[in-house]
Parts: structure tokens; C-alpha cells; sequence
């Protein structure tokens, strides 16, 4: 979600949809994503809407984490009332955060049980949480398990102890193998694990290292992005002073080659360019809840700053926990603002998102081929079946592809 939301239009009180986007209801992919804002350390490179527990004062002010999952809940009940009465059965429900895991495997559990009662589950559903490798034992995941979750993402970003202090990322690297082996045993079907690339002081040893140990894991799943220098970051302010360099282009590409080499000759095959599965895109390791936003799907964003889309109308929920929890507690949408999508936007987001997967982009979505030649003389890209497909050279400069496309 971006730091900085679009200012908007109002969304009445009681959260109200226009008729646009209840069109065609229930024919696309449902899905829900919860926001969980809890961190127990703010990470200096991350600009997600997340907060410790000395940022959020006492609980009393009604952002706790042991009243969050009344909060959420209460959302999932008003989304169900400005829904309708549309069989829309969830297909892919997703925790992130923050670290969902700050909260009780009960509490997880409560609110993926309030979604199955008011939408349901579709019979396949695939459920994730995001978690930190020190913010579970085997306990939590037999509990997780048996409340339904069946996906788990832990966030490794690196195995070098040196490049984790400069991430300001707290866990043990030696803990990521126990945590995945703990999941296993669990019965979780499918594992990820996230990495980070490109971090200051990280070598290419040091990233061939993390992919290494990350391999070593045998995950069913890996995301590998380049770090990005967030304005407004305790990492950003670092950069600013001279007492770390800011990321180099060149050595970004470098490991990311390195990365998708690797990740291939281990069997896991690239589907969206930041993101690598056993069996690729139509394989049951790729993210489908992810897929869902990327091929333009509806869902419900639960909780503060957490962001929907439903049939074109796309709005934001306020972030701060205690303005989202008083919200609900008087009844009334915690949606701070909304937009409506016009065509064009929607075809350039199409473009945006669909260019990067790997199934590619059909080219009747183009209002013009004319950007087509140039990628396609360029190495970026080749046709296949009315599908624009990138070339791993497409994918490192995937931004320059979609400014060729759209002209």
C-alpha cells in the first residue's frame, strides 16, 4: 500500500458501493487481504503503515492487539452489508502487516472464522500469514494450521548478520531453517520465503549466500526484491547523511540474475518478476492471492490504511489503528476515500500489472502496437500467441517496457 494514499472522494458513512462497481459481482476472483499493523521493532527501509507499541501509547486509546481482532471482525461484517446478499465465496484470504503473528494464533483464527461465516471459503482456498522467523514456534503453527491457514510467508530477507543490522531486521538467521521445517511438520502446504537484494554493504557473496541458505530450506515459493530507498525511512535518513550508500543499479541487476539462475536450476520457476515457484504460474505454489490483484481481481482490504477494489472503485481505509477501531465502534465505515476507475486507468493498470507476469500480456489490451517494435527490437520482450512475454532483460527493466507500451 503506498505511504502517501491519493486524496480522493468521500465514501458515505455506512460505506455504501456505487452501482458500477456491484456489476458483475461474484464473476471475478473474491479475495481478503488483513491488515495486521503491530511491529515489535519498526524496520528502518520499510514505509508500510505499521506501528510499535511505544508509537500506539495505552491501550485504553483502542488500538491494542488484544482488541484488534474485534475491530477487524467488525469490518468484515460491514463489508458483507455493502456487499449484498452475492454468493462470494473467498477464494484467497491474506494476513499481512506489520507481523500478523504479534497476534495469537486465536485471534488470526477468530477473523478468518468471521470471513468464512459471512462469505465463505471457497473448497481450495488458499490462506496465508506473513511471518517473522522469531515471532512463531511449532505451537503457533499447529495452531495457525488447524485455524485454517494453509499458506506461510516468512520474511528471511538475508542469512548475513550484517546486512540484517542494516535492515534493523532482529531475528536469528539460523532460525529460518527450525521455522520452516516447524511448518512443514505442521502441515502447511505451501512455504515462502522473502529475500531482499541490494541492501548497502551486501556483497554478491554475501547475497549468494542468503540464497543459499534460502534454497537449503527447499520452499515451495520465493520473493526476491530490490531494496528501495523510501523517502522518510530511518534508512533514507541514513542515506541522506553519507553514512550508507545508496543502492547502485548495476549491482541490483547483477543479483538479480544471480537470483533467478539459481532459483531456476533449484526448480522454481519465475511467474511474476520479483516472485519464483515450484511449477511457475499455474503451479499450486504461486501466490494466488497475489495473482488475484495482478490480473485485476476484487478484494476487501481489512484494516487501517488497508487498501480494496471491487468493480472498478477502489478506496482506502484511515491508518491510524485508533481512528480505524473508534470508526467501527460507532458504527461507521472506517473508508477515509475512494476513486472510481476510469477506462483508461483501468487498461493502464492492466498494462502496468499484466506486462509482469509471466503469462505475459495479450496485445489486443494496447490501444496501440506501435511501443511493440521497439521493446521487441530492444530484447525485452517476444510474442507468443498474442502475448507480449518479457525476456529476462525485459524484466530488469520492466518500468521501461510499460513507458514503451503505453507511449
Amino acid at each position: 500500500m503506498p505511504s502517501v494514499p491519493p486524496s480522493g472522494d468521500p465514501v458515505p458513512d455506512d460505506g455504501a458501493l456505487p452501482a458500477s462497481a456491484l456489476h458483475g459481482l461474484g464473476e471475478r476472483t473474491f479475495s481478503f487481504y488483513v491488515h495486521i499493523p503491530f511491529c515489535t521493532v519498526r524496520c528502518g527501509y520499510c514505509d508500510f503503515n505499521t506501528y510499535t507499541a511505544a508509537e500506539l501509547g495505552t491501550p485504553e486509546r483502542g488500538a491494542s492487539r488484544e482488541s484488534y481482532a474485534e475491530s477487524a471482525i467488525a469490518e468484515v461484517r460491514r463489508a458483507r452489508a455493502a456487499l449484498g446478499s452475492v454468493e462470494l465465496a473467498a477464494s484467497t484470504v491474506f494476513f499481512g502487516g506489520g507481523t500478523p503473528t504479534l497476534l495469537s494464533p486465536a485471534d488470526l483464527g477468530s477473523v478468518l472464522a468471521a470471513i468464512a461465516d459471512e462469505f465463505g471459503l471457497s473448497p481450495d482456498a488458499e490462506i496465508t500469514t506473513e511471518a517473522n522467523p522469531d515471532s512463531v514456534g511449532p505451537a503457533e503453527l499447529a495452531a495457525l494450521r488447524e485455524a485454517g491457514f494453509t499458506r506461510i510467508s516468512f520474511g528471511m530477507q538475508s542469512s548475513v548478520g550484517h546486512v540484517l543490522r542494516v535492515l534493523d531486521r532482529t531475528h536469528d538467521p539460523e532460525r529460518v531453517p527450525e521455522v520452516v521445517e516447524w511448518s512443514r511438520r505442521a502441515g502447511f502446504d505451501q512455504i515462502s520465503l522473502d529475500l531482499i537484494y541490494g541492501t548497502p554493504g551486501e556483497s554478491v557473496a554475501d547475497w549468494s549466500r542468503s540464497l543459499d541458505a534460502a534454497l537449503a530450506c527447499e520452499p515451495d515459493h520465493v520473493s526476491a526484491y530490490s531494496l528501495i530507498v523510501e523517502d522518510g525511512t530511518a534508512l533514507a535518513r541514513r542515506v541522506r547523511r553519507g553514512e550508507l550508500a545508496m543502492p547502485d543499479d548495476d549491482d541490483l541487476a547483477d543479483k538479480y540474475v544471480l537470483a533467478d539462475e539459481r532459483l531456476t536450476v533449484a526448480g522454481l520457476d519465475w511467474y511474476e518478476v520479483s516472485n519464483w515457484a515450484r511449477g511457475g504460474i499455474a503451479g499450486p505454489a504461486a501466490c494466488r492471492h497475489n495473482l488475484a490483484y495482478w490480473r485485476g481481481g476484487d478484494w476487501w482490504g481489512i484494516g487501517p490504511g488497508a487498501h480494496s477494489h471491487v468493480g472498478g472503485t477502489r478506496w482506502w481505509n484511515v491508518r491510524h489503528p485508533v481512528a480505524y477501531a473508534e470508526r467501527l465502534a460507532s458504527d461507521r465505515s472506517p473508508a477515509q476515500a475512494r476513486e472510481i476507475l476510469d477506462a483508461d486507468t483501468r487498461r493502464l493498470e492492466r498494462v502496468l500489472l499484466e506486462v509482469r507476469l509471466s503469462e505475459g500480456l495479450a496485445l489486443d489490451v494496447l490501444d496501440s502496437t506501435a511501443g511493440v517494435s521497439d521493446v521487441l527490437a530492444q530484447d525485452l520482450a517476444h510474442v507468443e500467441d498474442g502475448r507480449l512475454l518479457l525476456t529476462r532483460r525485459g524484466r530488469l527493466l520492466a518500468d521501461a517496457v510499460v513507458r514503451e507500451l503505453l507511449g
